[in-house]
């Protein structure tokens, strides 16, 4: 019998699984009192899981607050008993008695709602109220009278506690059973043949009540029966039901019902007293109370519909007869719920931090949201807050889902504090929040971003090894690593005179510090050799893949007066000879020996000789101008402040000797000055005699070899170098003239304002009666105007006028840069640019 049980409820179970996997839901059936360890189902099978997948995918269940009784096994998948299953204990009256449970799988990350059932079984006896019963009849009690009993209860449901009663043997008793509006049935003792209570005073019985199980199980009680004397007529009620309906939140002391009875004996047999006699169920006795006078019931203690919905409250009145006759009526109780429960969130699961690009969907945790309530009062509704960028997805009555639903970005927001309110449909609704934290993990999705596209620096030549010379900065805003920025030199060029015009590699100027990002120069910088380092500086930051960023640095050298001015061979019948001990003791970097002819009788501003001279500085530093240092005072030469002509001062005597030694010193205009000094020895000799000298020095010029001519010469040859000179000298003033004319109407078209350009070609020196253009033996700088043409640095000044003055700071902010766009800049002289007189 117990094997084809067994064998049948496996069946039923396997078939209402199979069924509610079909429907969407898994269902199980388990009878109550299994013994731990019974399975009550496949359940990683029913789930459609592959075998072993129950362990691997952390199969589990989650809990709500109930305690379920049963587990997953973590090797088989199986649905197995736990503990002690106790169907009255989990849903008392309930029927069916379902357990919603939840169900959990990872990777990935899945819900499954389960139903189990749990089944009664008969294993509560029928229980009466007390052991014994005492009743007194009056012996006047008419056979057919009936006198209510109280039944007993039954734990189990359905067939189980259907209950029915027998009495024993009694020729003045039986029992009557009687259907009413109320839960249970009404029993009554009822009265058979007329009572003598000189034959019999008192009658003891035994009332038994067996249910409906398989096999029956009973209970009894004893009927202890008083025959009583006199008081015939028992109080009788108005009704014999009474219905009241009150709402779950009446407040202590409100009335109830008033019950009220008729005795239709007179004087103290007539008088009634009330009370309650019982309550179902009888946990609720304190509930309600009952004035013994007035028959009004009222509310004593709290009501709650969550816990019980129905009352039965049997009323008994009992005259003061001797003795006491009592009639007994019932009150049913129903509670009506009211909104008085909140909502309730859980989060079942919580998968935090939430990488910055996690796809839209992403299910971030599991929630459930349940309200005791009943109807309309516990119907949930949920929304989370912000709207943005989560939201909640129902997956099952009161399951919710929080799922991305815009993409995230940790550098706007790193962390989200998320609120899910719940509100049910009572009036006024309840509401409930549960806060949910939700991190957000960064990601290398930003490339470090220089502060400025372009740095431009001015640094002096002849720097330091190793001196700063800037700094760059580059902002990541990623976060650990990935916003950890390293910068280095990305090879660049550098633009120089020693190189012609061409470009080497930056990292042999400058590195970089990989974290502060600190320029440095590696070795002092030459003007003369490099004007302009442009290079780009890289930050690279350290995420996987790494992002990079880049910046242009342009380095400007500031030129530094560190070059003296060199001579170039003399012109205008003079030579140059290598140095001279014979030459003065004057200020200058170096003294060269020269000599020229002139002859006696040579008028005054005639030219003896052309001083040249050249300087690798630039601007200030490259100007040049000449003063004769001996003979000091009034003597038969002078030279031009600016064109470097050493010409007569006066009509050439013979009393000016043989020969004249002028010590010609050259300096530029920096600071401080540098010189360079030339001594001329020019040769007093009649006219035929300085022809010759002149014609042989011109032929010694053009072979490159400085000879002195010999002493005599023919007339033809004096001729010819005469014809030759003209030639040359109408050559070169038309030359002059021309470019004049050309620089004029350059200058006379430029644009004022000038920048900073690249480097320009190298020039020599000219010069002429009205003046001469001083240019810098070096690549110089060029000055890019407005339309994109360039000039060379040029000073032109008339060596019948003073110097001009320094060129105003106006002029020197029209080719540098605005201040504010420069780092690190160096205090110097300006450069200058060329202006038009």
């Amino acid at each position: 019998m117990g094997v084809s049980w067994c064998s049948v409820l496996r069946v039923v179970v396997v078939v209402q699984a199979a069924w509610s996997l079909v429907a969407g839901q898994v269902r199980y059936s388990v009878p109550e009192e299994a013994k731990a360890g019974t399975v009550v189902g496949r359940l990683s099978q029913d789930l459609g899981l592959e075998a072993g997948d129950a362990e691997s995918r952390r199969l589990r269940l989650v809990s709500q607050g109930r305690r379920a009784s049963v587990e997953v096994s973590g090797a088989s998948g199986a649905l197995v008993v736990s503990s002690r299953l106790d169907r009255e204990e989990l849903c008392g009256k309930s029927a069916p008695c379902a357990l919603r449970l939840e169900v959990l799988v990872e990777r990935p990350l899945r819900v499954f709602h389960v139903e189990l059932e749990v089944t009664d079984i008969n294993d509560n006896a029928p229980l009466f109220p007390a052991a014994r019963k005492n009743l007194s009849m009056a012996e006047s009690s008419l056979p057919g009278s009936r006198f209510p009993l109280e039944g007993a209860s039954d734990a189990d449901i359905g067939a189980n506690a259907q209950l029915s009663y027998t009495l024993s043997p009694s020729e003045y008793f039986k029992i009557e059973e009687e259907n009413s509006i109320s839960r249970s049935k009404s029993l009554f003792l009822v009265l058979t043949q007329a009572l003598d209570r000189e034959i019999l005073p008192v009658h003891r019985l035994v009332l038994t009540a067996s249910d409906g199980g398989r096999p029956s199980l009973t209970g009894t009680m004893e009927l202890l029966i008083s025959v009583l004397d006199v008081n015939d007529n028992a109080p009788q009620f108005n009704q014999s039901v009474y219905k009241v309906v009150l709402a779950e939140d009446a407040l202590e002391g409100t009335l109830v019902v008033r019950v009220n009875v008729t005795d239709p004996d007179l004087g103290i047999y007539g008088e009634a007293l009330y009370e309650i006699d019982t309550v179902v169920p009888s946990s609720a006795s304190d509930v309600f109370s009952i004035d013994a006078d007035s028959g009004e019931i009222r509310l004593r203690g709290a009501l709650d519909f969550e816990t019980v919905e129905f009352y039965d409250l049997h009323v008994k009145a009992k005259d003061k007869g001797t003795p006491p006759l009592s009639g007994h009526c019932k009150v049913f109780v129903q509670v009506v719920d009211v909104n008085d429960n909140a909502p309730e969130v859980w989060v079942t699961s919580l998968s935090v931090p939430v990488s910055e690009d996690a796809a839209v969907g992403t299910v971030v945790a599991l929630l459930s949201v349940s309200d005791r309530d009943s109807g309309s009062n516990g119907r949930v509704r949920c929304a989370v807050w912000p709207a943005s960028p989560f939201g909640l997805v129902s997956t099952f009555a009161g399951s919710y889902s929080l799922v991305l639903r815009e993409a995230l970005d940790r550098e706007r927001v790193s962390e989200y504090e998320v609120e899910v309110r719940a509100e049910d449909g009572g009036s006024p609704p309840l509401r409930a929040s549960r806060g949910v934290r939700v991190p957000v993990s960064d990601v290398n999705d930003n490339a470090p971003a220089f502060a400025q596209a372009v740095y431009t620096v001015l640094a002096r030549e002849n720097n330091a090894a190793g001196a700063e010379l800037a700094r760059v900065w580059a902002r990541d805003p990623d976060e650990a690593g990935n916003g950890r920025v390293s910068y280095s030199v990305w090879e660049g060029s550098v633009g120089g005179a020693s190189s012609g015009g061409g470009w080497r590699s930056a990292s042999s100027y400058v590195s970089v510090d990989a974290e502060s990002g600190r320029l440095w120069a590696l070795r002092p910088l030459d003007y003369e050799e490099v004007q302009v380092l442009q290079f780009e500086v890289r930050a690279v930051d350290a995420g996987e893949p790494s992002l990079c960023g880049n910046a242009t640095v342009q380095v400007f050298v500031v030129d530094e007066n560190d070059n003296a001015p060199a001579l170039l061979p003399a012109s205008g019948g003079g030579a140059w000879s290598g140095s001279s001990s014979e030459a003065a003791s004057v200020p200058g970097s170096g003294s060269v020996w020269a000599w020229a002819w002139a002859s006696w009788g040579t008028p005054a501003g005639q030219v003896v000789a052309k001083i040249r001279a050249v300087d690798a500085d630039s601007g200030y530093n490259a100007w040049l101008r000449y003063e004769l240092w001996e003979p000091r005072g009034k003597g038969p030469f002078r030279v031009g402040l600016y064109s470097g002509e050493v010409s007569t001062a006066r009509a050439l005597e013979e009393a000016d000797g043989p020969r004249q030694r002028l010590v010609i010193v050259v300096r530029d205009h920096g600071e401080p000055s540098l010189s360079a000094t030339a001594t001329l020895s020019v040769s007093l000799v009649e006219g035929g005699e300085a022809a010759l000298a002149a014609a042989g020095s011109s032929s010694s010029l053009l072979s490159g070899v400085g000879l002195r001519p010999a002493e005599g010469g023919a007339s033809v040859s004096s001729s010819a170098a005469t014809n030759v000179w003209l030639v040359v000298a109408i050559c070169a003033v038309s030359s002059l003239f021309l470019l004049a004319v050309v620089l004029y109407v350059a200058s006379r078209w430029a644009p004022r304002a000038a920048v900073l350009s690249g480097p320009g070609a190298a020039t020599l020196v000219c010069a002429s009666e009205v003046g001469s253009w001083s240019y810098s033996q070096r690549q110089s700088r060029s000055l890019c105007v407005a339309d994109g043409a360039g000039k060379s640095d040029l000073m032109v000044f008339s060596p019948n006028f003073s110097p001009p003055p320094p060129l105003p700071v106006p002029a020197a902010k029209e080719t540098h840069p605005e201040a504010s766009a420069l780092l690190d800049t160096v205090s110097g002289p300006p450069f200058l640019a060329s202006r038009p007189f």
